[in-house]
């Protein structure tokens, strides 16, 4: 999983500070809930009907033991003993006391987590394939991307007050879509490059599920690993400038795609890119060597290849069948379990 470096950590650690004095001056009665609302979404926190709900990140859905641990020491100390895992790979507790938020935020940021951009219209987490770096039918592990557009998108002072909420999904694999990329606002699709041992994306637009479900459409095909950033940038500075924000329930992407058409918005969008494309934004094969570094990998014993066979228990053989999957490390492989 990635691993922060020093500016990683000052930056959750002064968002934490940051945010503690945000929290007293409006326990304080200094800051009005209208001037509260943005500050505490940007840091996760809803206020709901019975108490406050924080949203707690979980970057491509990745979790080490420690943290782990630390979410089950916060759900003890400042909750009612469990959390609540969602479907965009975040965590959220339900019932932790507004006081206790601050205090919350820095144990998190003790284990390398944080509620950043989990709430609000920007973007949020960044989804992948939950087999994601292990299973053997991958081009590439789709993680190192998932963090450069976590990078990318935070704090990003453009894209802090779209339209709606935006959410991205990334999927590496070349047999199955296991991210569920055409019901998010941008799906991106891993594709072999045109010269050998170099990657690729299909670029999806425009999906999403609530109360209008819609089916993401393609808008480009074999798009350069270079231009991945800049050609978000232009995705989203379209959507930016031409979203409805007259009305919540068709302020998402899916409804100006639809309202535009996909041949018009695509053309839009390829107007923009064409002021971004080589620019500052174009991604540097050092740059992403450099994020592919910060992620460690496990300690991987050598065991010889499973070959399975029937252990003449039909249930717990229908349940290996359905529930564990071949890894690209021989000996191992891949448990789903449901929570």
């Amino acid at each position: 999983m990635y691993q922060y470096d020093c500016f990683d950590q000052t930056m959750i650690n002064e968002r934490v500070k940051q945010f503690r004095d945000q929290l007293k001056r409006y326990l304080d009665h200094e800051l009005s809930e209208e001037a509260f609302r943005p500050l505490r979404l940007q840091n996760g926190l809803y206020f709901q009907r019975h108490a406050p709900m924080l949203r707690v990140a979980i970057p491509y859905g990745v979790l080490s033991s420690k943290q782990i641990l630390r979410l089950a020491t916060i759900a003890d100390k400042y909750d009612r003993g469990y959390c609540h895992f969602s479907t965009r790979q975040n965590v959220q507790f339900n019932w932790p006391q507004l006081e206790s938020i601050a205090d919350i935020l820095e144990d998190l940021s003790e284990v390398q987590m944080h509620g950043i951009q989990t709430s609000g219209n920007c973007v949020r987490n960044v989804t992948t394939d939950h087999f994601a770096g292990l299973i053997d039918d991958e081009i590439s592990d789709p993680r190192p991307y998932c963090e450069l557009m976590r990078q990318w998108s935070t704090f990003h002072p453009e894209f802090a007050y779209l339209p709606r909420k935006f959410k991205i999904a990334v999927n590496g694999s070349e047999r199955d879509d296991r991210s569920a990329l055409k019901a998010h606002d941008i799906g991106i699709q891993l594709v072999r490059g045109e010269k050998e041992d170099t990657v690729g994306f299909d670029i999806l637009v425009g999906g999403g599920l609530g109360r209008t479900p819609v089916i993401g459409e393609f808008i480009r095909r074999s798009l350069p690993e270079k231009h991945l950033l800049t050609y978000l940038e232009a995705i989203l500075r379209v959507y930016n400038s031409y979203g409805r924000r007259d009305n919540k329930y068709k302020a998402r992407i899916k409804i100006l795609v639809r309202a535009l058409g996909v041949d018009q918005f695509t053309e839009m969008v390829e107007k923009e890119w064409l002021m971004l494309k080589d620019g500052p934004g174009t991604l540097l094969e050092e740059e992403l060597v450099r994020v592919k570094n910060h992620f460690s990998l496990p300690r991987y014993e050598t065991f010889p290849e499973i070959v399975p066979t029937s252990t003449g228990t039909r249930d717990f053989d229908d349940w290996v069948k359905n529930n564990v999957r071949a890894h690209k490390v021989s000996g191992y492989g891949i448990c789903t379990l449901t929570l």
